[in-house]
């Protein structure tokens, strides 16, 4: 059989080849290029530190907090390792880490790809933040105009809306709010009753995302509360016998499941507030019905403990009460908490994944 070169059929066997090559090196996800930034408010479980610039008790940024971090360093994170903004910000493909807003050492360059204002402790209830001389939802919010303010002197004014407006902005707090304050000391008790102090929070929640949007957030994913009956500590407080009834306590689960259900009627109402005839993207992200789903099959995931912190007893032990002097269980991962409110790096991560659909939708043009 005789062989017949043709040039015009080696030019398109070579360009198909190159269109091929081409599509292999695109990127596995385009978010990067669909978010400028990404900056988080909230509690601890999106804090990486911000508390270790303010007086307050409430901190983790010494051992054993960090020892799965990069170099085992308690960076204030309350947790092990990474958190779910970690991950979302690697993710997209930002940064790999999302640093305090208040540490004085970041660079403009830091900056401008986004920071958190968290502050571990605090809710969207004034009285949260005040019991433990915290940063509140308005004064994070102050801190983000200030926040441009900075940016805008570096960068100018053109820049600095730019990257506003193409972030990712995400909101996790409310849980301090109902186990911190509401029941744990009478103040807002004796004049609310649940439901009624659910309406108070959602009030807080619509000034807070309005005054958001005001100030350039057009892509706004919200965390909605866990479910706070099977946080290792309220099961402690509140179990007939703590030490072998490790069950969640469905009273408290269960107001967060309302709570829930008035949060995403909230949002949806938000989501037709229309600045400037532009048109922001608020996205609720269900963490309650994951996190229940993985501490009900603890082994699905190889977890051994999903009932207990891995620092100390694992019943009561966070921030100053786990420290270096504490027992840590030898493998965090096999553990569902770390202390005896935050998860593990591992059930972050898998909080991340969780939510992950709800991220790409926001990010979706």
């Amino acid at each position: 059989m005789v062989s017949v070169f043709s040039p015009k059929k080696q030019f398109c066997s070579i360009s198909i080849i190159l269109v091929l090559l081409s599509f292999s090196l695109l990127p596995e996800s385009s978010a990067a290029e669909k978010a400028s930034a990404i900056f988080i408010f909230g509690d601890s479980t999106v804090d990486p530190g911000n508390n270790n610039f303010i007086p307050t008790i409430f901190r983790a940024n010494f051992i054993p907090y960090g020892i799965d971090f990069p170099n085992h360093v308690p960076t204030g994170r309350f947790t092990n390792g990474k958190m779910s903004t970690d991950f979302l910000a690697s993710y997209v493909g930002i940064k790999e880490f999302v640093p305090p807003y208040l540490d004085p050492s970041l660079s403009i360059d830091e900056l401008m790809t986004g920071v958190s204002f968290a502050s571990a402790g605090t809710g969207f209830d004034p009285l949260t933040s005040h019991l433990g001389n915290l940063i509140g939802v308005g004064k994070q919010l102050e801190y983000f105009n200030e926040y441009q303010k900075r940016i805008e002197y570096a960068i100018g004014k053109e820049k600095t809306k730019e990257i506003v407006e193409n972030a990712v902005y995400i909101v996790s707090a409310g849980t301090n709010d109902f186990v911190l304050n509401y029941f744990s000391i009478p103040i807002r008790k004796h004049k609310y009753t649940i439901p009624a102090y659910m309406d108070f929070i959602l009030f807080q929640v619509h000034q807070f995302i309005q005054g958001l949007m005001e100030q350039g957030a057009r892509k706004i994913g919200f965390l909605g509360l866990p479910p706070m009956g099977c946080l290792p500590a309220v099961i402690t407080l509140n179990s007939v016998i703590p030490i072998s009834h490790r069950g969640c306590i469905d009273f408290f689960s269960s107001v967060a499941i309302q709570y829930n259900q008035k949060l995403q009627m909230k949002l949806n109402e938000l989501q037709m507030i229309r600045l400037s005839d532009i048109h922001p993207k608020i996205v609720y992200m269900d963490v309650f019905n994951p996190f229940l789903h993985i501490i009900n099959n603890g082994q699905e995931y190889n977890f051994t403990d999903v009932n207990l912190g891995c620092c100390g007893t694992g019943l009561l032990e966070t921030s100053l009460l786990c420290n270096q002097g504490s027992y840590v269980c030898p493998d965090a991962s096999k553990f569902m908490f770390w202390d005896s409110i935050h998860p593990t790096e591992k059930a972050y991560y898998l909080m991340f994944k969780a939510v992950q659909p709800a991220v790409d939708y926001l990010l979706k043009d």
